[in-house]
């Protein structure tokens, strides 16, 4: 019986600490610990040991409608920056841009990844060519890439009339911004 039971214990460890990196796991409908379902005035409840402030005006959260930054207390590290639907405090997230590379994916896409390593973890949904970048969008996830257009080809850096697809792009192109849109 006492084997049984120290089994359990271990294996209730074993699945504990697997959990603990979930704090940095970016799902369809999650990043962390926050939901596409968590309203602004959660924040500070949910980033307790981080700090959480308005970035349009540096103080800390009230009611905002603008961007809503996530800083480590301890490096004083920028991890997200979120914006809310609108400026109501019960008001959903509406996009979050990671800024911290430990937030990644099941397949382990984070702000250190290439494109190749997005290709070759999903299907890309859609491409959009910008000015100066290219935005990559991953559906199945909810999550879209900015690449850079230096990365590219210099055929394709400086025609912004180009229609830009997904074998055009070289694999080893970095990841400029990481967003998740709900």
């Amino acid at each position: 019986m006492n084997r049984i039971l120290l089994i359990a214990f271990a294996a209730c460890l074993i699945l504990i600490s697997c959990d603990s990196d979930s704090e940095y796991k970016i799902q369809t409908t999650s990043v962390g610990n926050l939901t596409n379902d968590t309203p602004v005035n959660e924040l500070k409840t949910i980033f307790k040991n981080d700090s959480v402030v308005d970035g349009n005006s540096g103080e800390r959260i009230q009611n905002s409608g603008g961007a809503i930054e996530i800083y480590e207390k301890k490096s004083g590290k920028q991890l997200l920056s979120l914006v809310p639907n609108t400026s109501a405090p019960d008001s959903k997230i509406r996009n979050v841009q990671i800024f911290d590379p430990r937030y990644e994916t099941p397949e382990g896409i984070s702000l250190n990844s290439t494109f190749g390593d997005i290709n070759n973890a999903y299907k890309i949904s859609k491409i959009e060519t910008l000015i100066s970048s290219v935005v990559v969008f991953v559906d199945d996830i909810n999550a879209y890439f900015t690449i850079d257009k230096k990365d590219l080809p210099s055929t394709l850096q400086f025609d912004y009339s180009a229609k830009i697809e997904a074998h055009q792009i070289p694999d080893g192109a970095n990841i400029k911004y990481f967003m998740i849109g709900w």
